[in-house]
């Protein structure tokens, strides 16, 4: 579980950079991997999700 949640740590600061970049300096191509990012979040967190109810279930 924890290393799941330094994944998610790490793909939100992927996100972060990339959406910066884009908002800040106008880089285009940090759109798509900003976009590109959050569907790994999104695929991060379903697992986060899974993970941690089968947890409370013990």
């Amino acid at each position: 579980m924890k290393d799941l949640i330094e994944k998610i740590n790490a793909e939100f600061e992927t996100f972060k950079t990339e959406s910066e970049s884009l908002t800040d300096k106008g880089v285009k191509a940090a759109g798509a991997r900003a976009r590109k990012s959050t569907l790994e979040l999104e695929k991060l967190l379903k697992e986060f999700r899974k993970v941690s109810i089968e947890e409370s279930k013990k």
